[in-house]
C-alpha cells in the first residue's frame, strides 16, 4: 500500500462513448497523486483501445481484462486487487468528476480522521446536459445505510488504513451498496460535503434503472452483507428499506413544488 495515493477503481463495458470523458475527468484533478485502475469486462467496442491510448501516454492509468464476463462486481474487485493506493474511489466509466473531488475529500478524511467520505452530485443525460442534483447528508451512520443507499457510488472514497482491505459482493446489481454497508458496519460513520463534486449519467438500460428488478437484489443483499435469514431480509426489506425510499421520494416531491414556488 502506498501512501496517499488514491486507487481509482474503474470498470469498462461497451463503454467506448463515455470512458473518454471519465478518464479526462481523473487526469484534469488538482491532486496528482492517483492511479487509474480500469478493468475491462470483456467488452466488444472501442472501449479497451481508447484506454489503452490513455495508459501509453499517462502511466497513472492502467488496463486490465477479464478473461470472461463477471459482472460489475467481479470487475470492480479485479481492479481493487491491483490497486495499490491508501485510498480507494470509484469512478464509473460513463460519469465525471469535479477537479477538485479529490483534493477536498482528503482534506476532509485528515480533518475528521474518518474512513469514508462522500459529496452531493448531479445528474446528467447522454448529451452531457445536466438535469438535476443529488444533495447529500452532512453524515451518514451505520443503520442509516441498512434502511437506505445514501451515498452515491461515484462519490464515495475510503481510506483503507482505517477501514481495512474491503471487496465486493459479486452479484449483478446493488453490490456497491453492499460495500457501503460493510464500510460503514467497521467504523461505523461517514462524512459528506454538500458542494457536488461529480456527475452521474442516466441512460436507458443501464444495470441501476429499473427500481423493482432491483428487488432481489436488495433482498440479496440483505443475506449475502448482513447474514440475514430469507424471511428476516425479505422482512427488513418491506418494512425498513420500503418505507425509507417512499419517504425519500414523498419529501423530494414537496421539496420540487416549493422550489417551482419560488
Amino acid at each position: 500500500m502506498t501512501e496517499g495515493l488514491v486507487s481509482i477503481i474503474t470498470t469498462i463495458y461497451q463503454s467506448g462513448d463515455f470512458i473518454a470523458k471519465a478518464i479526462e475527468s481523473v487526469i484534469a484533478q488538482t491532486y496528482t497523486d492517483w492511479e487509474m485502475i480500469i478493468t475491462d469486462d470483456c467488452s466488444t467496442d472501442d472501449g479497451p483501445s481508447i484506454v489503452e491510448r490513455y495508459a501509453a501516454q499517462d502511466p497513472r492509468i492502467k488496463l486490465f481484462r477479464l478473461s470472461e464476463n463477471g459482472g460489475p462486481g467481479a470487475a470492480r474487485n479485479n481492479s481493487i486487487q491491483n490497486a495499490q493506493g491508501q485510498y480507494i474511489a470509484f469512478l464509473d466509466s460513463d460519469d465525471t468528476w469535479m477537479p477538485d473531488k479529490l483534493e477536498l475529500q482528503i482534506a476532509l478524511m485528515k480533518e475528521k480522521g474518518c474512513g469514508v467520505v462522500y459529496s452531493s452530485y448531479l445528474t446528467c443525460d447522454v448529451d452531457d446536459n445536466i438535469t438535476g442534483m443529488v444533495k447529500c447528508k452532512s453524515t451518514i451512520r451505520y443503520w442509516r445505510m441498512v434502511c437506505d443507499n445514501a451515498i452515491g457510488f461515484l462519490t464515495m472514497m475510503f481510506d483503507r488504513k482505517v477501514t481495512g482491505d474491503a471487496m465486493l459482493s459479486t452479484i449483478r446489481k446493488r453490490q456497491d451498496w453492499g460495500l457501503n454497508i460493510e464500510l460503514l458496519h467497521r467504523c461505523r460513520i461517514a462524512y459528506g460535503i454538500k458542494k457536488p463534486l461529480a456527475v452521474y449519467r442516466v441512460r436507458r438500460g443501464s444495470v441501476s434503472r429499473d427500481k423493482l428488478a432491483l428487488v432481489k437484489y436488495n433482498v440479496a443483499i440483505y443475506q449475502n452483507i448482513l447474514h440475514y435469514s430469507r424471511i428476516r431480509a425479505i422482512l427488513t426489506f418491506i418494512f425498513v428499506f420500503m418505507p425509507f425510499y417512499i419517504g425519500k421520494k414523498v419529501l423530494n416531491f414537496i421539496s420540487t413544488l416549493f422550489t417551482k414556488k419560488e
